[in-house]
């Protein structure tokens, strides 16, 4: 294989993304992230819309709401325990962080309602009812709000179906906040 044709292959681009996120996280590279360097354009995307999820009108809390929501619905124990740590460490109260893990409702009316509709889009694959759309309208959320757990729901949607997958071992840093779908019986 010429040296052109190695530097455009797959097995490189990974090795590239993966060195780029030992840097990043200081020499550790959640397991989530080394699986989906099996693949360069998933691991891109991923990255990406991460990114750009953070970059959204929404407060770090909201942003977890929305992600907590969906990792609860597609049953992702990974995604469920890293979340649980990154959202602590981001600020997100302890009850917000306790509601989403056993699927209780959250204290505060705007997020709980921020909550239901971020269920409502994963249930309904997106057709949210317009009742649905105004509930949350009715709280102070906007119509870009409306967009912005689409986003959210997208980006769970790499991570969470990349671990049922590759059936991703939850790393030890998360372990303390290991979570089991029986936490959250409806």
């Amino acid at each position: 294989m010429s040296v052109e044709r190695y530097l455009l292959s797959k097995p490189f681009q990974s090795i590239l993304w993966v060195n780029l996120l030992c840097r990043w996280y200081n020499g550790f590279v959640p397991n989530l992230l080394g699986n989906m360097a099996e693949s360069p354009a998933l691991l891109d995307a991923y990255l990406s819309l991460s990114k750009i999820f953070a970059t959204t009108s929404l407060s770090e809390t909201e942003r977890q709401i929305i992600a907590m929501s969906n990792n609860r619905l597609n049953g992702c124990t990974y995604c469920m325990a890293a979340h649980s740590v990154i959202a602590k460490k981001g600020g997100v109260p302890e009850d917000v962080i306790e509601a989403l893990r056993t699927n209780q409702s959250i204290q505060d009316p705007k997020l709980e309602a921020l909550r239901q509709f971020a269920i409502e889009i994963n249930e309904s694959r997106g057709w949210p009812k317009e009742s649905s759309i105004e509930a949350l309208l009715a709280v102070g959320y906007s119509r870009q709000t409306v967009l912005e757990v689409i986003l959210g729901t997208a980006y769970k949607v790499l991570s969470n179906y990349t671990n049922h997958v590759a059936s991703t071992e939850t790393d030890a840093v998360f372990q303390t906040a290991a979570w089991s779908p029986n936490l959250a019986q409806d």
